[in-house]
């Protein structure tokens, strides 16, 4: 399967374009949120991103309010608004949590990485692939400057303990297209243009 993946894309529509061009190539899309200036021309952004002709896999930003995306979403077929959910297709388990991107810990995010550690085992056969829009601790995706971390220590937590296959994060611009690896996990920010990823 190949995936398009990317975040951080803040409503450019020429952006979005060059995403066009990348989707013809690929199976799937995921979405890592802040695809919005908080929330300005939602629709129209998300009208856009149905039309890049694949499904697509969603989760907001901190610039969108979850509510609000989960009922726009429902208006679009190819777009699956995936925050606190899983789903499979084909060999993959895709597990979303958006929001947040300021906090050093998550509580709400350690209840629903017992549920995904769950979802986990019970699909030990396919590949694993966790979407974030804040970055886990410590690694590459938030790593701002001179050795400073701003990442949230529950989602590095979680990949040490549960090792998904991929993790995709977006939020800190200066960390676009960072890549990292924690034991077998394979940690990325995707940036805005995208990055297609074979799973």
């Amino acid at each position: 399967m190949r995936v398009l993946t990317f975040t951080d894309i803040h409503g450019s529509m020429s952006i979005l374009k060059t995403l066009k061009k990348k989707a013809k190539n690929v199976d799937l899309i995921l979405c890592m949120g802040d695809f919005t200036v908080f929330e300005m021309d939602m629709e129209r952004v998300l009208k856009k991103i149905n039309a890049l002709g694949k499904d697509v896999l969603l989760i907001h930003g901190n610039h969108e309010y979850s509510n609000e995306v989960a009922r726009l979403c429902k208006k679009h077929k190819r777009i699956t608004f995936l925050h606190k959910k899983t789903k499979v297709i084909g060999n993959c388990l895709f597990m979303g949590y958006g929001g947040g991107g300021f906090a050093l810990k998550d509580k709400e995010f350690e209840k629903f990485g017992v549920a995904l550690s769950k979802e986990m085992k019970k699909h030990k056969d396919k590949k694993s692939i966790l979407m974030l829009h804040g970055p886990p601790y410590g690694t590459k995706l938030d790593e701002l400057y001179a050795g400073a971390h701003c990442g949230n220590k529950s989602y590095t937590r979680f990949i040490k303990k549960s090792k998904p296959d991929f993790v995709f994060a977006g939020h800190i611009h200066e960390c676009f297209g960072h890549v990292e690896k924690i034991g077998k996990s394979v940690l990325r920010n995707p940036a805005p243009d995208g990055r297609i990823i074979r799973m």
